[in-house]
């Protein structure tokens, strides 16, 4: 199987063009669509990797025939985006580093689709390939299409929530914020980075009302984050929700097409978090609402004439109970489908009838029709043939006959419409990734991929390892022959932390990987305990323990690997981000005699500066676990490092804030420890400046090089 792609220019290395096609994302199509009727598939991609600017596609389903419905080019007249700071950091929550198009949404028949670009809203008409503009008193966020088609509900970056006529001749404020710090159908932070919520308005299926977000900053402390490279510019305030701290206020109202409202009221002192909002015609709006400790839900449904509200369901978990993507949700005869760990193991339900058994592991749901649901599911431990790194695509009959397996891969995604299914894979046999588009199951068309084929090629090779069976993959230099090289020096690779799954079998996943493995070290990249994919005893089996937990796998990862793979125990390096940055500095910090260096990139290294619903998921707050939090602080542990250390870290970073790097280097040198500190001016948690983000590569490599001891 193959996938035709642009190949790279003659002068490019790894690194640049890794850099500068975002990590191969560039080119590459994404957000698929498909109309009621199966007709037409919608979808986002730019013109190739040197092309960062997304158009908006649509594909003719009988005849395979790709049309560009809009192009931002042409609706800008040639000029630059300008993005508002709302708008940048609604991208820097979703991690989006590629600009023009980046989302847009439909009606319920398909006939319009919306999208923000430079703050202006614009309305495509997929079957008239038209395009016009609505004019709208503010810059728009997040815009959505009632499901008539009739008005487009809009955000705009002064707080408020507008709605404008689909036709453009009348526009209305629904909602305006009251004080400073308001803002109306908009998510909070929280949700955004932290509960898979990127949404903060939901119609009625009626059209005639909506379900919207107001949230209150006020209660939340701010953070002030300057960029030192330019004195003269005022730092950027921040409303951060540090662990232990106040969250914003979320709460949630009616809102008729006149802008008359009435709050949905429900116990906010004890499920402060608004989860998840699904309202569909299989039933009425229906509401998850979350405990702040994480371990109580409620599912409540919403009167729409008065905003009350009925407790569905009450869940509880003695560790933490998850969100999950699709879920939960009406079916169109009015089942309640959700997905629960209650019977040990992660499992889709009708109500409370299970439909699925031991064999899988869910991981979210994608499509609920009439009579079936479309899930991503791993196989669960009880499977026989239980294997790292691949997802499956499983249609769940709703009479509860059994879940059919329509696909297995890495990094699946499906969408469907009128027996129109498009499916999206990776896989180790291509780079990058493949989306087929299926009539009645019968493959009809392949969307064209434009990103560039890498200069390299990645070979992991996949091992359960060590007796807690450890998925991990092993990648060695290319070319390498053991006697006539010998053992090589090791570079540990995870992110070994919560929501991050490394150990895929996917080409482009390892493509990093393999690049550090041809500058002369046997790469090992190993999901341990607290990573998903595999059961839920898996995942809470770092409570209140997250350091030691995770540490301990990627120990027994290596040394089991050690028994079968070239690896020099004796020359160990350990590089990581974010989660992974803190597991790296850990590492050489408390186990510096397995770990010889370490490059730790964006790491926290306090976990008291970091954000409520994360945080206190895993640790409790600092008021009720300082013994915890202490026991999790590398800050507590500058005096033990005794191994070289780099420390990576975007200075206009606000998810994980620079503070954490220099508080520990400041505790370091008041140690009188030695480290290297890498500080980056205007970057973010995200570094996709090419130039950036291509020398951090090389900068890496040469320092864990002399670290060691290697020539470089």
């Amino acid at each position: 199987m193959t996938i035709d792609a642009p190949s790279p220019t003659p002068e490019d290395t790894f690194p640049r063009q890794y850099a500068r096609t975002q990590r191969y994302t560039v080119g590459q199509p994404r957000s698929y669509a498909v109309a009621p009727d199966g007709s037409r598939v919608l979808f986002l991609r730019s013109g190739g990797g040197a092309d960062r600017a997304n158009r908006l596609w649509s594909l003719d389903v009988a005849s395979g025939t790709e049309t560009v419905l809009a192009d931002p080019a042409a609706l800008l007249d040639g000029g630059a985006e300008d993005l508002s700071p709302a708008e940048r950091a609604r991208r820097e929550r979703s991690r989006e580093s590629s600009a023009g198009i980046v989302g847009y949404a439909l009606d319920a028949a398909g006939e319009l689709a919306v999208f923000p670009l430079s703050g202006r809203l614009f309305a495509a008409g997929p079957a008239t390939g038209t395009v016009r503009e609505l004019p709208v008193g503010a810059p728009v966020l997040d815009p959505r299409p009632a499901p008539d088609g009739r008005w487009v509900a809009c955000p705009t970056v002064d707080g408020a929530l507008r709605l404008v006529a689909a036709d453009g001749s009348a526009e209305r404020v629904l909602a305006e914020p009251e004080a400073p710090g308001v803002t109306w159908g908009q998510a909070e932070f929280i949700a955004q980075e932290e509960m898979g919520r990127d949404r903060g308005h939901w119609w009625s299926p009626q059209s005639d009302r909506l379900l919207v977000a107001r949230v209150d900053e006020a209660p939340v402390q701010r953070w002030w984050i300057a960029d030192p490279a330019n004195p003269a510019a005022a730092p950027t305030e921040v409303a951060y929700p540090a662990t232990g701290t106040a969250n914003a206020e979320v709460t949630l109202w009616l809102v008729d097409l006149e802008g008359r409202r009435t709050e949905v009221v429900w116990d906010r002192t004890t499920h402060p978090y608004l989860g998840r909002v699904h309202w569909s015609a299989g039933g009425p709006a229906l509401l998850l609402v979350q405990t702040r400790d994480q371990r109580g839900h409620l599912l409540l449904t919403v009167d729409p004439a008065t905003g009350a509200t009925s407790t569905l369901r009450t869940e509880q978990d003695p560790v933490w109970l998850e969100l999950f993507p699709g879920a939960p949700a009406w079916t169109p005869g009015g089942a309640l489908l959700r997905i629960g760990d209650e019977l040990g193991h992660r499992a889709l339900f009708a109500d409370d009838r299970p439909l699925t058994g031991a064999a899988l592991h869910l991981r979210s749901v994608l499509a609920v029709g009439e009579a079936d649901a479309l899930v991503l599911a791993s196989a669960g431990e009880a499977a026989e043939d239980w294997t790292p790194g691949l997802v499956g695509l499983y249609q769940v009959p709703l009479d509860g006959s059994g879940p059919r397996l329509l696909r297995t891969g890495a990094a699946l995604d499906a969408v469907r419409g009128g027996g129109t299914l498009v499916l999206s894979q990776s896989s180790l046999e291509y780079p990058g990734r493949r989306a087929e588009v299926l009539r009645d199951g019968e493959p009809v068309a392949v969307v064209a991929n434009h990103a560039e084929r890498p200069v390299l090629t990645a070979r992991p090779v996949f091992r359960l390892a060590g007796e807690r069976r450890i998925p991990a993959a092993v990648l060695l230099p290319t070319g390498y022959d053991r006697e006539r090289d010998g053992l090589l020096p090791v570079l540990m690779d995870p992110y070994g932390g919560p929501h991050g799954q490394m150990v895929v079998q996917a080409h482009n996943a390892h493509l990093s990987s393999q690049w550090f493995a041809d500058q002369g070290f046997a790469v090992v990249v190993a999901d341990g305990r607290g990573t998903p994919g595999r059961s839920p005893a898996w995942e809470k089996a770092i409570a209140f323990d997250l350091a030691e937990v995770t540490l301990a796998d990627q120990v027994e990862a290596l040394r089991a690997l050690a028994e079968e793979f070239p690896l020099d125990l004796a020359k160990v390096a350990i590089r990581g981000w974010s989660y992974g940055g803190y597991l790296a500095a850990l590492a050489v910090l408390r186990r510096p005699d397995v770990f010889h260096t370490a490059v730790a990139g964006a790491p926290v290294t306090d976990f008291a500066l970091y954000d409520t619903h994360y945080t206190e998921r895993y640790l409790g707050t600092p008021q009720e676990r300082p013994e915890v939090y202490r026991a999790h602080s590398l800050i507590e542990d500058a005096a033990k490092l005794e191994r070289p250390l780099m420390v990576i870290h975007g200075l206009a970073d606000d998810n994980v804030v620079a503070a954490h790097t220099l508080r520990l280097s400041s505790a370091l040198l008041a140690a009188g420890r030695p480290h290297t500190v890498l500080p980056l001016s205007g970057v973010t948690h995200m570094t996709p400046q090419e130039q950036v983000a291509e020398n951090l590569l090389l900068l890496q490599v040469d320092f864990l090089k002399e670290s060691l001891g290697l020539e470089r």
